[in-house]
């Protein structure tokens, strides 16, 4: 089957779209909302903010996967070492389920705390501390997990970029999607582990 050289461009716009919004959710939970008690009216303001941020990503990440399945993309690349091309092809997994882990367990702590009702509708008040609902502590983990994943995507793409100089950002870029049959991919060296 032929192969493409870049991503399909709505998965494109979805990668870059996503990076921005995930990035935006993780600050301002990690950095502002932990620092305003709940008792704070601005409390409400950044939960209201955040929520509706985890459910807009949640919604383009499903689009994304969609998309992803049903269009075609490059072949797989490769870093030049079997370990690196295993920990590249496990990690782009472990970045769905983070996401998708952030956003259920945010949505199960929302719907435990009765926060649409507080937060939306301006039915009652905060709970006194969300640490006492058990789902925090997994909200914690998989933002800490996602934060390592970020991290270890942007060191893989500087690495391919002034290391390998394999032109692999290029495929999540926008431009034409040249078609390459399978003989002619793998004379070009360099396939990748998948976005």
């Amino acid at each position: 089957m032929d192969q493409v050289s870049r991503y399909h461009p709505l998965l494109v716009a979805l990668h870059w779209v996503l990076a921005l919004l995930i990035i935006a959710a993780l600050a301002l939970g990690a950095l502002v909302m932990v620092n305003i008690p709940n008792t704070d009216p601005m409390k409400l303001e950044a939960l209201r903010s955040h929520m509706s941020g985890g459910l807009l990503i949640l919604i383009l990440m499903l689009i994304r996967l969609f998309v992803r399945t049903r269009t075609r993309h490059p072949a797989p690349a490769t870093a030049g070492n079997p370990l690196l091309d295993r920990i590249a092809w496990a990690s782009h997994r472990m970045l769905y389920v983070a996401v998708f882990g952030m956003a259920g367990s945010g949505l199960f702590m929302a719907v435990q705390a009765g926060l649409f009702g507080i937060v939306f509708g301006g039915h009652g008040s905060l709970p006194p501390d969300f640490w006492g609902f058990p789902v925090r502590m997994v909200h914690y983990a998989f933002s800490r997990l996602l934060m390592a994943l970020i991290a270890l995507h942007v060191a893989a793409a500087l690495f391919h970029s002034r290391m390998l100089r394999d032109g692999l950002l290029r495929r999540m870029s926008f431009g034409r999607r040249a078609l390459k049959t399978n003989a002619t991919a793998a004379t070009l060296g360099r396939p990748h582990a998948g976005v």
